[in-house]
């Protein structure tokens, strides 16, 4: 089954505070873009890489990519001011072949090949599948001025992470809905949501995490270590 993977990236960072993009910050002696491109470069089942990024970016990817030869990524797509633009931006440029589209963070490097596998079979069978680990912590919902107003059913609650996973025709259909009614959201199976269709679960892992402050680059090391291990 042809399946593409987008990756937005065209993010800046603030939370890290660095000088440079948090995707081309150094990890274990190579950009955690790279980290994350390898995970489905290493996958027979995937077929193509689309990556969205700033076109200032663009030199940098394109000399990375031949660096690490990352076969699969296709030329560099521009992004948008949001990731959601991003991913619609890539969107178009997938082949058209394409029978399942991924979506997964470009900073989110820990993605364990049995999951993946996992998403792209369940999304195959139920046309959309989410990546995403059970609650550990008790959650409250808060109002305006921070007082608790209810606390959630951990047991029901789960936390998305990415690779979320789709049928490319129904990611189109969301995408183009979206646009229609100008409904923005942080995800895309939220969007997916919105025309009907109801994602499958698929459990992930808490070594899956998105690097987006100091915090997080510090445990990746020791992630990294554990995971090429």
């Amino acid at each position: 089954m042809f399946t593409s993977v987008i990756i937005p990236a065209a993010g800046f960072g603030e939370r890290m505070g660095a000088p440079v993009s948090k995707q081309f910050l150094s990890l274990r002696g190579k950009p955690i873009i790279i980290h994350t491109l390898e995970r489905f470069q290493q996958c027979s089942e995937i077929t193509e890489i689309v990556i969205a990024a700033q076109r200032s970016a663009f030199q940098q990817i394109e000399f990375l990519v031949r660096e690490f030869h990352l076969t699969k990524v296709r030329p560099i797509v521009e992004g948008g001011k949001r990731r959601q633009h991003s991913v619609a931006n890539a969107l178009s440029f997938v082949d058209a072949r394409a029978e399942l589209v991924a979506v997964h963070d470009a900073v989110r490097p820990f993605i364990h090949r049995k999951i993946l596998l996992t998403a792209i079979e369940k999304a195959a069978e139920y046309s959309a599948s989410v990546v995403a680990v059970r609650a550990k912590d008790t959650l409250k919902i808060g109002d305006e001025n921070s007082f608790i107003e209810s606390t959630l059913n951990r047991s029901s609650v789960w936390i998305a992470q990415t690779p979320q996973v789709f049928k490319k025709e129904i990611l189109v259909r969301a995408y183009e809905h979206a646009k229609n009614n100008s409904i923005e959201a942080t995800d895309d199976a939220s969007l997916v949501e919105q025309i009907g269709i109801q994602p499958v679960l698929v459990e992930g892992s808490y070594d899956n995490i998105k690097i987006t402050t100091p915090d997080d680059l510090e445990f990746a090391e020791v992630l990294a270590h554990r995971f090429e291990g």
